[in-house]
């Protein structure tokens, strides 16, 4: 497994990771916004991260 697949599954690992803090943080009685808003940015930086990993290890096919 080369650095990028593995910097990829990291990407992966934290993506899912927020996604559980954030839904945890959701169902809170009074849950902290500036905080959710933080995690949810983060979350969107990790997928355009994992997205750009993606194309470089899928080469584009010309059809």
């Amino acid at each position: 497994m080369d650095e990028l697949e593995q910097r990829l599954e990291a990407l992966k690992i934290e993506h899912r990771d927020l996604d559980d803090a954030i839904v945890a943080m959701s169902e809170r009685a009074i849950p902290d916004m500036m905080q959710l808003a933080r995690l949810k940015k983060r979350k969107l930086q990790l997928r355009d991260e994992m997205a750009w990993c993606e194309d470089q290890l899928l080469p584009d096919i010309i059809a």
